[in-house]
């Protein structure tokens, strides 16, 4: 199932190893995670094939997938070594 994607900023390419990016905070503030009292944020940052309307050339987007049958949540997860994601 498709979900709708959550886009929070957007950047232009400098060169190849520099990516400059504008993130609207308030976009994320409902999709931080917790993780052995350490906060994170999944985004997925996409290169466009083209520039848009203003130049920009980078897409960024808070990554929203959840395995089947799990609901997003924000609990800390108490065991193991790696992160959730």
């Amino acid at each position: 199932m498709s979900e709708k994607k959550v886009y929070c900023g957007s950047g232009k390419k400098q060169n190849e190893k520099w990516i400059k990016a504008s993130i609207n905070v308030d976009k994320f503030k409902d999709h931080i995670q917790e993780f052995k009292g350490h906060k994170f944020l999944r985004l997925n940052i996409n290169i466009n094939d083209e520039p848009d309307q203003y130049g920009k050339d980078v897409s960024i987007s808070i990554d929203t997938w959840q395995p089947e049958g799990q609901p997003q949540t924000t609990e800390t997860v108490a065991e193991g070594d790696d992160l959730p994601f």
